[in-house]
């Protein structure tokens, strides 16, 4: 088998491994979920999972980036998994025992966001030693078909396991999952990137090779401009996708509700398929600032009227388009970071780009409730005015807050059309794997081999 094909099927066993994982991981957090809702009924307590698990990544992604090009990429994600089934099989055990409480869930769902902020770079920086450059797009497109194949199978498939089984049992299949995943990483071998001057640039203290990452990015401007792009729409992503289902709740049944929150994994399956077809719109940087495009219409739609139909229509338009958008943006900054660095660039990119979404997170529910929906309930400031035209009651405060939202994906769609930076990324930095993965040059008396290597990095 050719070396291309070798490494091909050894990123297919990792991705087999993984998507296992994430399908266990699936189940787990839905049953758990169901145990913190009915044992403290406040949603305060379940909402401070999500906030130990986001806050965990957002401080640890620096230091997890640089660790990550210090070790060896394939033990990283094989200790990751193994911890992060320790964490479930502990809360399994305590399960069993009747003795869990809900600060063992926020205990170990600290220690495996932990676990989590290491594995993410470590598995991305890994594909682009497996993987050819022009086959960025459709791996990336495979990994969130994956993902959102697992996202919708979880939930029913737990439902399911729930009438027949003990939650505990649920979370022991998890634990096998974890099991599974590291195994399939213990038949593969994961090349380690060769040096380059990037690599040699960034080596230091542990502080030190933690900043580089940032560094990196600040040197390049179309990269650090596309992570504000990536900044705004999270932040209004955030916002309006924690809104949607009370939004829908207003005007439709119960099952109204769960048709069109099923259509939100449905989009992101429909989209991560077209890219692995496709490869993705060419350039890749249009896949990119058109979800900003896409998502403006998508939020008209939604917050229009109070029809099923229109929100259906828009959910679908916005969910095709994120997974379009990720693997576009993945492939170009897996195309464009030395892979010696990727680890440490990448965090602080992750970092960088989703910091927002805790900010959104929080700020939807006193949007709407304090600000947004008394507007447009009946006697509301708005509702002889804008509500005469979207409606007016329950959820269509939310619906307004849509109309509004839709205003920002579009301005920084245009923003990064206008700008040159961020609209040539692709052709004006280099392709830095053809850089780090080349034969150094012949000797020259001159230059120095360090001025040239350092004229050759992008600025």
């Amino acid at each position: 088998m050719s070396e291309n094909g070798t490494s091909l099927k050894t990123f297919t066993t990792i991705w087999v491994g993984q998507l296992i994982s994430i399908l266990g991981s699936g189940l787990t957090a839905f049953a758990l979920g169901i145990w913190v809702l009915q044992r403290t009924q406040s949603v305060t307590q379940y909402t401070l999972i999500i906030v130990f698990s986001g806050v965990t990544g957002l401080l640890l992604a620096p230091f997890a980036g640089a660790l990550v090009d210090r070790w060896d990429r394939r033990l990283v994600l094989i200790a990751c998994n193994l911890g992060s089934g320790l964490g479930v099989a502990t809360l399994s055990y305590l399960l069993w025992l009747n003795q869990l409480h809900i600060w063992h869930i926020y205990i170990v769902v600290t220690f495996t966001a932990a676990l989590n902020t290491f594995q993410w770079p470590a598995l991305i920086s890994s594909i682009t030693m497996l993987v050819d450059r022009k086959h960025y797009g459709r791996v990336n497109g495979l990994m969130e078909f994956g993902q959102s194949g697992a996202g919708i199978a979880a939930p029913a498939l737990a439902g399911f396991l729930m009438t027949f089984f003990k939650i505990w049992d649920i979370l022991v299949v998890d634990f096998v999952t974890f099991l599974f995943a590291a195994f399939m990483l213990f038949l593969v071998r994961i090349p380690r990137p060769e040096q380059s001057a990037a690599t040699r640039a960034a080596k230091g203290s542990l502080w030190k090779e933690a900043g580089y990452g940032w560094t990196y990015i600040k040197e390049r401007p179309g990269l650090l401009h596309l992570l504000s792009y990536f900044a705004v729409v999270n932040l209004v992503g955030a916002v309006c996708g924690v809104a949607l289902m009370p939004m829908v709740l207003g005007f439709s049944s119960k099952a109204g509700v769960g048709t069109v929150m099923s259509l939100v994994s449905v989009g992101t399956l429909v989209g991560g398929l077209l890219m692995t077809v496709t490869g993705g719109p060419r350039p890749r940087v249009y896949g990119i600032l058109g979800y900003g495009v896409v998502t403006t219409i998508a939020f008209v739609l939604i917050g229009l009227k109070p029809s099923l139909l229109l929100v259906s229509i828009g959910v679908i338009l916005w969910y095709v388009a994120l997974p379009i958008m990720n693997s576009s943006s993945q492939a170009i900054w897996q195309s464009k970071v030395e892979p010696g660095v990727q680890g440490r660039v990448f965090a602080v990119r992750r970092m960088i780009a989703q910091f927002t979404v805790p900010i959104g997170d929080f700020s939807a529910g006193p949007l709407a409730d304090k600000v947004f929906n008394p507007m447009l309930m009946p006697g509301g400031a708005l509702s002889g005015s804008v509500g005469r035209v979207i409606g007016v009651g329950p959820g269509r405060g939310i619906a307004l807050m849509f109309l509004a939202g839709a205003i920002f994906p579009a301005l920084a769609a245009i923003w990064g059309f206008l700008n040159p930076r961020l609209r040539n990324v692709e052709t004006e930095i280099p392709d830095a794997v053809k850089r780090a993965m080349a034969p150094p040059p012949p000797p020259e008396p001159a230059p120095a081999p360090e001025n040239t290597a350092a004229g050759e990095a992008p600025a």
